[in-house]
């Protein structure tokens, strides 16, 4: 999982003798790299099963580092989540302004339809990030965390309902913000659903299973 790289003006304090299996030093990470490292274990934890126990115990022994060398860059383990937290946000958003600022020539429902299979790909590609998006690998986390996921969401919906807005003004409807709205939610449930039956199947249940067939029921 290429995760966005930290600040560099944190400084790489620990060494591969946390927990190595030698004592010989290994090379030091760079600025902000070992907390990349940390990120992508964890998210890579999360793919397998029993993942909502995963501990700092466990990472730690996943990377052959000490707790301790953990600590050096994540303050808490709920601050690990919101780091990955912080990826999904900027990429699926990314996504999801490319598609309304750039496929201008397309209509309303076809970029509505693009945005829920982007993010769907994502989740794809990502499946120990779907646990967190779905809220499983927060359930023992700081309720924080979760509200923050719900918010994701939120926002997804409100971007569908900005999109689809252009659609229903030019059809010159008399309930312009209701339609698009109904239509943004509908497009969000659905998309939740298919995350939840792609974690709940142990990822065997791809997200994007019959998606063309779907949206054109929907849209």
């Amino acid at each position: 999982m290429p995760l966005v790289q930290s600040p560099a003006s944190e400084a790489p304090t620990d060494r591969a003798t946390d927990g190595g299996l030698t004592g010989q030093a290994r090379k030091r990470p760079k600025p902000g790299e070992r907390r990349v490292q940390i990120l992508q274990a964890l998210a890579t934890m999360l793919e397998q099963p029993g993942a909502e126990r995963i501990t700092t115990a466990t990472l730690a022994a996943h990377l052959e580092v000490s707790e301790a060398a953990l600590y050096r860059h994540f303050a808490s383990k709920a601050q690990m989540y919101e780091g990955l937290l912080d990826y999904i946000e900027q990429a699926v958003f990314s996504l999801i302004n490319q598609i309304a600022e750039r496929e201008i020539e397309t209509t309303s429902t076809e970029r509505a339809g693009k945005v829920i299979h982007r993010v769907m790909q994502f989740s794809e590609k990502n499946p120990g990030l779907s646990r967190v998006m779905v809220g499983d690998a927060l359930v023992f986390e700081n309720v924080r965390l979760q509200q923050r996921m719900n918010l994701f969401f939120d926002k997804i919906e409100a971007s569908l309902k900005q999109i689809l807005r252009v659609q229903a003004d030019l059809s010159s409807s008399a309930t312009t913000t209701v339609d698009a709205q109904v239509r943004a939610s509908v497009l969000t449930a659905f998309l939740v659903g298919r995350l939840q039956r792609f974690v709940r199947s142990n990822f065997k249940r791809l997200p994007s299973e019959n998606l063309a067939a779907s949206l054109f029921l929907m849209l």
